[in-house]
């Protein structure tokens, strides 16, 4: 026997949904659009056992499917066959919005995939893009979109894709923000110079070199009768152990010098009131010190110290090597290194360039190798050991810049051989305890001469003066905190701008200099393969040569193709 329909039930007579008005032998069933039909039983199929109220619900177009739809689809009822719940109109239009924006949002995603394989986009596509942007910044580690386009989940990909696109061009630099790294300098205020005593030198004729364009001269020298004087800016009069300043600058660790400009550890309103030669008179910290003959130093005197400062560039300096009191300096300086030379000093002097980017223009300038630089650079080595032996000499805790002896070599005196010596030092680091510089031959040392731009000749600083007042200076763990601090965000400092340079170099040859030619000259050899250096742009390339040459030999060299997201460079040898 057939089961019993009963009244208000939703069944289905051919194709159209209806309820029950009167169940019985014969029912008598009411369609949607108000009509009503007297049926058998065995003409309709049951579809919920009821209530039903049509008022309640909007029927879709179309057939039995449709109808079939409303029950396992969930747009019209949902539950199990035995238990089924109609919807209220309300969650059915809600439903069906939601299902509507999900199939848009669907079709979106493939007109956008579809767009993005024939390499164009439009600007509705730069949500999907955004996260193919932090990719690239290194701010996530996955893309949605890399997956479906089968592409490696790395920033390289990522940025890549974005350059295939045209989404960035190639003046997007982004390996700071990779290496979450600040782009801005940091807007604290600092406070005005304290109202202490100053020793006055303003009547020494003082020098800043700098190279052209240096906008943060924080050293400079000056000749006293029988004595040096390294004059270096007085950060640590501004800025304290542990005020907002100092902790900013230890998050930073130093500069980040990039082609495109430079981003300070510290607010720009320190080297306007601090740096050297920017004011008539410029207050200092100023290390005194006598050259021994055989090259020693001696006598070392500090005090804060005002100072009157002309500033010139390497060049201009140069040419002035003869004169007093560059010439009574410079002899000093040779001593001096002579000394260190008989110490096992290693001196390289590999080809350098400065990359400047102006308004997207990228210019490339080998640096020159000018005594004027040896000088100034030997001057502050002699500042450097001089502070170092006299906090030896008081048991007080700095950062001393310590370096192992690497294997034992020969001077390095061609291009080839300070190739190898480089690559066989070990690198320096900072330490709390004193050791030596076997780069430098030096017993001891310590970086004092750079307060402005590296973080821990501030500290150096910070605790000269703490001794210089009878103040207590930092211990030494907490002066292992800080070299810590230091020394962890320093890699990532020197690796952004080693791979800006790079970045900059390629963006220079690709939209520059696309038929770039020079020289390059062979410095290492690894059965077929060798590594040429090209002097002209400070670059290391990797070759097959046709034919054996030795080391040291010059051989032409041709640009040939870049891969600008992998900072990959093709170059033709020969």
């Amino acid at each position: 026997m057939a089961p019993t329909i009963n009244r208000d039930s939703l069944v289905l007579h051919k194709t159209k949904p209806a309820v029950v008005l009167r169940s019985g032998d014969k029912l008598e069933i009411l369609f949607q659009d108000g009509k009503t039909l007297s049926v058998r039983p065995k003409d309709v199929v049951v579809l919920h056992p009821g209530p039903i109220d049509f008022a309640e619900m909007k029927a879709p177009p179309g057939d039995v499917l449709a109808a079939w739809e409303w029950v396992i689809d969930g747009l019209y009822f949902s539950g199990a066959p035995e238990a089924i719940h109609s919807h209220s109109r309300a969650h059915v239009e809600k439903e069906q919005r939601s299902r509507a924006a999900r199939a848009a949002e669907a079709q979106a995603w493939t007109g956008f995939l579809g767009r993005v394989r024939e390499h164009r986009f439009e600007p509705e596509d730069s949500r999907y893009l955004a996260e193919v942007e932090l990719l690239a910044l290194g701010q996530r580690d996955k893309s949605r979109v890399l997956a479906e386009l089968g592409q490696a989940q790395t920033p390289e990909s990522a940025h890549g894709l974005l350059l295939a696109l045209g989404v960035w061009d190639a003046t997007v630099d982004p390996y700071p923000r990779r290496l979450d790294l600040p782009e801005q300098p940091p807007l604290i205020e600092l406070p005005p110079l304290p109202d202490e005593a100053r020793r006055d030198l303003t009547h020494l004729p003082a020098f800043a070199i700098d190279n052209e364009g240096t906008n943060d001269p924080d050293d400079a020298i000056s000749l006293d009768g029988d004595r040096l004087w390294v004059h270096v800016a007085d950060v640590a009069a501004l800025v304290t152990p542990n005020s907002a300043a100092d902790l900013e600058a230890r998050a930073r660790g130093a500069n980040l010098y990039l082609p495109e400009g430079v981003v300070p550890m510290l607010p720009w309103s320190a080297t306007e009131q601090l740096g050297l030669g920017l004011a008539a008179v410029s207050p200092a910290l100023s290390f005194g010190l006598r050259v021994t003959p055989d090259g020693g130093i001696a006598d070392l005197e500090i005090a804060p110290s005002w100072v009157r400062v002309q500033r010139l560039t390497y060049e201009q300096a140069e040419a002035l090597l003869e004169q007093e009191p560059l010439r009574t300096l410079d002899a000093w300086a040779t001593v001096h290194a002579a000394r260190r030379d008989a110490q096992g000093a290693i001196v390289l002097n590999l080809p350098e360039v400065r990359i400047k980017v102006e308004e997207g223009q990228v210019a490339i300038t080998p640096l020159p190798s000018l005594r004027s630089q040896e000088l100034v650079a030997e001057l502050m080595l002699m500042a450097g050991e001089a502070v170092a032996q006299w906090a030896i000499e008081r048991n007080l805790p700095i950062p001393f810049t310590v370096q192992e002896p690497g294997e034992p070599q020969e001077p390095p005196h061609t291009l080839s051989e300070m190739f190898a010596s480089r690559r066989r030092m070990r690198p320096g680091q900072a330490s709390t305890r004193p050791g030596p510089h076997a780069g430098l031959g030096l017993a001891a040392y310590v970086r004092v001469t750079s307060p402005l731009r590296r973080y821990l000749d501030l500290v150096a600083h910070q605790q000269v003066r703490a001794l210089l007042a009878g103040q207590p200076p930092l211990d030494e763990a907490a002066l292992l905190e800080r070299v810590g601090a230091a020394e962890a965000v320093g890699g990532a400092v020197r690796r952004a701008e080693q791979m800006a340079r790079q970045h900059w170099t390629l963006v220079y040859l690709q939209q520059q200099q696309p038929a770039w030619r020079g020289q390059g000259v062979i410095v290492d050899k690894a059965g077929p393969r060798v590594t040429v250096l090209l002097p002209g742009l400070a670059w290391e390339l990797r070759a097959h040569l046709r034919e054996e040459l030795p080391l040291d030999s010059v051989v032409s060299v041709s640009y040939n193709g870049a891969n600008l997201a992998l900072l990959d460079a093709h170059f033709k040898v020969g």
